[in-house]
């Protein structure tokens, strides 16, 4: 169930209330009864990017292979581990 925001117009009260999407709005405000009450638009908690986890994960089918093991690392152009591998 999502989690809906309100804010009474009239008092300034804000709650947050776990709603199924089939329910209506609520109107009354809990603080001062007013009829004010109203739902606050406001962004998701996660967001999806890239091109989703479905496609890469769970699709099915084709698996990413491992990278052979005669490939050479990337250098970086320093005298570090990626460029001179102990």
């Amino acid at each position: 169930m999502p989690i809906y925001e309100y804010r009474c117009e009239s008092c300034g009260f804000q709650k947050e209330h776990l709603q199924k999407m089939s329910d209506g709005p609520l109107t009354v405000c809990p603080s001062c009864g007013d009829g004010r009450y109203v739902k606050q638009i406001s962004a998701a908690g996660f967001q999806l990017k890239g091109s989703g986890w479905y496609a890469t994960d769970f699709k099915g089918g084709k698996t990413k292979s491992a990278p052979a093991a005669s490939e050479t690392p990337p250098s970086c152009g320093a005298n570090c581990a990626c460029c001179h591998p102990s």
